[in-house]
């Protein structure tokens, strides 16, 4: 297209899927705005089964997220303070749910259910790297040898 209109096809969900395959952290993400500081971020998020994201809140009350499921099943799971799971939803297209909003504040995570799966995220930017309190003190830090382990545990709470 033109004048900077990108239009959202397979192609492009294909493409940011085979990058994230070729991660280390087997995710990538394709971002629509220009810069880590402007006001919104939206982006497209490419994410495999055996990528882990930690739980973690946005303490921030502007930094509510919302998701919306373009391709895949992923499985979205909120936790209390303490870490017991307090909410869970599949999110598909086509599905009995599509997509998510989170507040800010709530401990959550996302795990990739199938391959090859893709979702939509938007929040309120600039982009800044989590606080300690923002990072759950109950799971594994992304690369910890017990983090497998729990995400292994965490997929098998959508058998």
């Amino acid at each position: 297209m033109t004048d900077g209109v990108q239009v959202i096809g397979q192609g492009l969900l294909d493409e940011v899927s085979s990058m994230a395959r070729q991660s280390s952290r087997l995710r990538k993400n394709y971002n629509f705005h220009g810069s880590d500081e402007e006001a919104s971020h939206r982006l497209l998020n490419a994410m495999e089964p055996d990528s882990y994201i930690p739980p973690h809140c946005h303490r921030d009350p502007s930094k509510d997220e919302t998701i919306a499921v373009l391709r895949g099943r992923f499985g979205v799971l909120l936790f209390d303070a303490r870490g017991g799971v307090s909410g869970r939803v599949v999110l598909q297209p086509g599905g009995e749910a599509v997509g998510v909003n989170i507040p800010h504040g709530v401990f959550h995570t996302l795990v990739a259910l199938a391959p090859n799966g893709v979702f939509f995220e938007a929040k309120a930017g600039p982009y800044r790297p989590l606080l300690p309190e923002e990072k759950a003190p109950w799971a594994p830090a992304e690369g910890d040898s017990g983090a497998g382990r729990y995400l292994a545990g965490l997929k098998r709470l959508f058998d």
